[in-house]
C-alpha cells in the first residue's frame, strides 16, 4: 500500500459515556487551516441510530487534542428529509466561507417507516459556515439545502474554485461517479458519469471520498470502491485542470484496503472509508473510517502520488 497508517491509530474512537457517539466515530470531513487540522465526523450512538456531526481537532494532523462534548451539527428528526440523521461529510473551502456536503437520511415524505422500509431515503444535502465562525467554533450553519431532492445519491463534493466560470461537484447514483455543473452551487445541470465501474476491487460500486485537491499535475480525486465481497479500499485518479470530466490517469490498484484489526472488525467489517485528505507540506494526510467504527489516518508524499504518470 503507497500509504503508511499511523502507530497510534485509531485517533478518535467511541465514547461510552457520551450517548451520541457511543458506538461509532468515523468518516470525517477535514480542512487544514490556522496550523491545526479540523474534523468533523459521524457519530452515532447506536447502530443502526440517528448519525450526528462533532468535531475535533489536531495541531499536529495525528493526535487529537481538542474534541467537543456535544454534536455540532444534527437533524431535524420532525423532517422527514433527514429524520434518521446526517451521514458522511465534507468540508469544501471556495472563497472565504465552507460548504459541508453530506447525506441526509429519512424517509419518503407521508410515508410509514414503521410499515415499510423501502421508503427510507438517502439524499445530497449542504450547509455552509465562513471560515471565520467556523475557527472560532461559532456554529452558525446556513439553512440546509437539497439540490437534489428524492434522488438517492450520496458522495457530494464541489472542487474548490470555479472551472471555466462555473462552480463543478461530484456525486454517487450508484454504481458511477457523477459530474454535474452551476452558476450558483444550488441549481445544477448536464450530469454526467465521470468515471464507470470496473471489475476487481471496484466491481459493486464507486464513489469520491474527499473533495478534489489541486496539484501541478492535475485534480487529484481520492475515491472508494466495493467489490462483490462488500470491502470498501480507497484509490485515486487525477483530472485535467480545466476540464474535470477527463481523467487523464487512474491508479489501478488501491492506496488503502482494510489489514488491521480496527479496519477489518468493528460494525461494518472490511470497511476504510475516507470522507477527507490534507496535503500539508510536501505530505497527504488522507483521513478514513476503520470498520465504520473508529478514525485513522494515514500519510503519503504527495509526489509520490504524483510521479506514477
Amino acid at each position: 500500500m503507497m500509504f503508511k497508517r499511523y502507530e497510534k491509530n485509531p485517533i478518535l474512537s467511541p465514547i461510552k459515556e457520551h450517548p451520541w457517539e457511543a458506538y461509532m466515530v468515523y468518516n470525517c470531513g477535514t480542512l487544514y487551516e490556522a496550523d491545526r487540522v479540523h474534523l468533523l465526523y459521524r457519530a452515532q450512538g447506536e447502530k443502526g441510530g440517528i448519525s450526528r456531526i462533532g468535531y475535533a481537532s489536531s495541531s499536529n494532523g495525528f493526535d487529537i487534542d481538542e474534541r467537543f462534548p456535544e454534536p455540532v451539527l444534527e437533524a431535524d428528526t420532525k423532517n422527514d428529509f433527514e429524520m434518521l440523521g446526517y451521514e458522511d461529510p465534507r468540508i469544501n473551502r471556495i472563497g472565504d466561507r465552507l460548504w459541508i456536503t453530506f447525506t441526509a437520511f429519512g424517509k419518503v415524505p407521508g410515508m410509514d417507516l414503521n410499515k415499510d422500509l423501502y421508503v427510507r431515503s438517502c439524499q445530497l444535502a449542504m450547509t455552509s459556515i465562513s471560515i471565520k465562525d467556523f475557527i472560532n467554533h461559532k456554529w452558525n450553519w446556513s439553512k440546509i439545502f437539497f439540490p437534489l431532492p428524492r434522488v438517492d445519491n450520496k458522495d457530494f463534493v464541489f472542487f474548490p474554485e470555479k472551472i471555466n466560470g462555473r462552480y463543478v461537484m461530484y456525486h454517487r447514483i450508484k454504481p458511477h461517479i457523477w459530474i454535474a455543473f452551476s452558476d450558483d452551487l444550488m441549481r445544477w445541470e448536464k450530469h454526467n458519469i465521470v468515471m464507470h465501474t470496473s471489475g476487481g476491487w471496484e466491481y459493486f460500486k464507486i464513489g469520491v471520498n474527499s473533495p478534489p485537491i489541486k496539484t501541478k499535475k492535475g485534480w487529484l480525486v481520492f475515491y472508494h470502491g466495493v467489490d462483490n465481497n462488500k470491502t470498501y479500499r480507497i484509490g485515486y485518479f487525477i483530472t485535467d485542470l480545466n476540464e474535470p470530466q477527463k481523467i487523464i490517469y487512474k491508479h489501478k490498484t488501491p492506496v488503502l484496503e482494510p489489514e488491521t484489526d480496527y479496519e477489518l472488525n468493528g460494525a461494518v467489517k472490511n470497511v476504510v472509508f475516507s470522507c477527507g485528505a490534507e496535503v500539508i507540506k510536501d505530505t497527504v494526510f488522507l483521513y478514513y473510517g476503520g470498520a465504520d467504527t473508529v478514525t485513522g489516518v494515514a500519510t503519503c508524499k504527495l509526489n509520490d502520488l504524483l510521479s506514477k504518470f
